[in-house]
């Protein structure tokens, strides 16, 4: 599949969605948020790219903060979201923008911060994606990025990606702690820290919020009871489809 192709299934999978994501606890909340607001401390006119901002809830979080958040997506039903919300919140300073991660119309050294929540595994060349950061950044400019993280042993990553593509056609990878080092060192970024947190993810919720056909909910819930004692202690499966998973967050610099 060509990276055009890829956009076009990705718009269409969000863009249908996009009221969903606004609304969803899981993107609406999390232990993140707060040390994105602590980086932001002191640095009250800074310019931060939200890339791959979804819903915007990373840049209503900072937007209070900092001096100007530019909310980039590939949606642009997602920018008109963040629009409208960010205009009923009072958040003047948030601007939207449309495009690729890939491709950012950006000067070099235009942010102090980049910023990226949930995103990074629908990009179809996660490396590109991250030179790009590397070049929007300034010197001493710092980047954030929290995603799914795979566990990287060979089965339980093939699970993982397995159920998330089922889920969502639009998913392209699900990176492993190694993978996210070297792409990061590859881009000429340093990394400062990286860590995992532990996400929970009712099955209900997770599946119709993408709105996964039927037959591909049945395919999720058929391959958890077809797996092993290791996967489904690994991912705590439930009887309903319900299950947790790994998650990171990396913090680098320019």
């Amino acid at each position: 599949m060509t990276s055009t192709a890829h956009s076009q299934v990705v718009q269409k999978q969000f863009g249908e969605q996009a009221s969903a994501y606004l609304s969803s606890a899981v993107h609406a909340q999390g232990a993140e948020f707060a040390l994105l607001q602590a980086a932001l401390a002191g640095h009250d006119q800074a310019r931060v790219l939200d890339l791959g901002c979804g819903a915007g809830h990373v840049s209503f979080h900072v937007a209070p903060l900092a001096g100007e958040v530019v909310a980039y997506d590939l949606s642009q039903q997602m920018l008109d979201v963040v629009g409208a919300a960010a205009a009923e919140r009072g958040l003047g300073n948030i601007t939207t923008v449309r495009g690729a991660a890939e491709r950012l119309p950006f000067a070099d050294g235009e942010f102090d911060f980049v910023f990226s929540r949930y995103s990074a595994h629908h990009w179809s060349d996660l490396g590109q994606a991250l030179r790009e950061v590397r070049r929007v950044l300034k010197p001493g400019g710092v980047m954030a990025f929290i995603d799914i993280l795979s566990p990287g042993t060979p089965l339980l990553d093939t699970y993982l990606q397995s159920i998330e593509v089922l889920r969502d056609t639009s998913h392209v990878r699900d990176y492993s702690a190694d993978e996210w080092l070297r792409q990061v060192s590859e881009a000429g970024l340093y990394t400062r820290s990286l860590a995992r947190q532990r996400l929970r993810l009712e099955y209900q919720s997770w599946v119709e919020r993408m709105r996964t056909p039927e037959v591909m909910r049945g395919a999720i819930l058929e391959l958890q009871r077809a797996m092993g004692d290791e996967v489904r202690e690994y991912f705590e499966i439930e009887a309903d489809g319900s299950f947790s998973t790994d998650v990171l967050v990396l913090w680098a610099e320019r």
